[in-house]
């Protein structure tokens, strides 16, 4: 189930995306940074592949039936302005995938299936691809509000696949700084913040398009240099022991399966091993992003930079 615009924005990208990770590839084996491994990135094709056949497996149900109801159940009209329309579009849905992300990241639930995309020790083009492979079976949730307020489902969807186009454009370490855009819209050098793995980047910068929600929202942390801070470590803050196609998407369900079967534990405890925010722990052997920050010494930086 598509559109004649997404199949449009398609044939646009896949050339835009072959030449530039071509020359991302090219790049970094002229300057001798391994920036790409074979396996690494058959592992992003692989979870991108399950998530692109999960999401039209399912898009006729998510799109076709429950956003398409909401809609029909719209309690505003349309916007008449097409140019209106489509810019309010355009925010609206970035602001909603922003709690969508954000949720990923803050409730193990959801961060069992986001894991997948923050568990490459790389970053470059491919990881882009490297998608949260479950995400299909709950994103439209997040857009059933948009569909309330008079927004047609294909162009929720539409505009999802454009701007996602964005957010895998921005996963490069080619590009340090992008001048003024750095104050508005997400940007290579936000989007490794986000992937790092140092306690300081731990869930930050998770916008898609615009960075201004983090930055109201309170989850916003600029690059740091050198000089200020220890260099981004990409990958989770304990590797992988295995990573092979059944523990590459499934490794944090079965580690939220050995945390509930602990014994004498509360209903609230089993509880916040499922629902709360990943690393929590009963006994303190584990920390949560916000308990290893406070652990650590702040750095040297200057909050209003970028």
């Amino acid at each position: 189930m598509g559109t004649a615009r997404e199949q449009l924005l398609i044939l646009i990208t896949t050339p835009v995306y072959l030449l530039v990770i071509g020359l991302e590839f090219f790049i970094s084996q002229a300057r001798k940074q391994q920036a790409y491994t074979v396996k690494n990135t058959l592992q992003n094709i692989y979870l991108m592949l399950l998530n692109g056949g999960l999401d039209f497996l399912f898009r006729s149900i998510s799109i076709g039936i429950i956003l398409s109801f909401f809609y029909d159940h719209r309690i505003t009209d349309e916007i008449p302005n097409p140019f209106l329309y489509w810019l309010v579009l355009i925010i609206f849905e970035d602001f909603m995938y922003y709690w969508l992300h954000r949720a990923d990241h803050y409730c193990r639930l959801f961060w069992a299936t986001h894991v997948t995309h923050h568990s490459s020790p790389q970053f470059n083009l491919t990881v882009g691809f490297r998608s949260s492979v479950m995400e299909p079976l709950y994103r439209f949730a997040y857009f059933i509000p948009i569909a309330l307020l008079g927004f047609r489902p294909m162009d929720i969807a539409f505009i999802y696949a454009a701007t996602q186009t964005w957010g895998i454009l921005v996963h490069t370490e080619k590009i340090k700084k992008a001048g003024i855009l750095e104050y508005f819209l997400v940007t290579p050098s936000h989007h490794r913040v986000h992937h790092g793995s140092n306690t300081l980047y731990l869930d930050r910068n998770m916008g898609m398009f615009l960075i201004i929600w983090d930055k109201m929202f309170g989850t916003f942390q600029p690059e740091l240099s050198p000089e200020q801070y220890q260099p981004i470590r990409y990958g989770l803050t304990k590797p992988l022991e295995k990573e092979d196609p059944y523990n590459l998407v499934f490794h944090e369900w079965k580690n939220i399966g050995k945390d509930l079967r602990r014994k004498n534990l509360t209903f609230r405890q089993r509880f916040l091993y499922l629902f709360g925010p990943p690393g929590w722990s009963h006994d303190g052997s584990t920390q949560t992003s916000t308990e290893m920050r406070k652990s650590e010494v702040a750095p040297n930086q200057n909050p209003g930079t970028e």
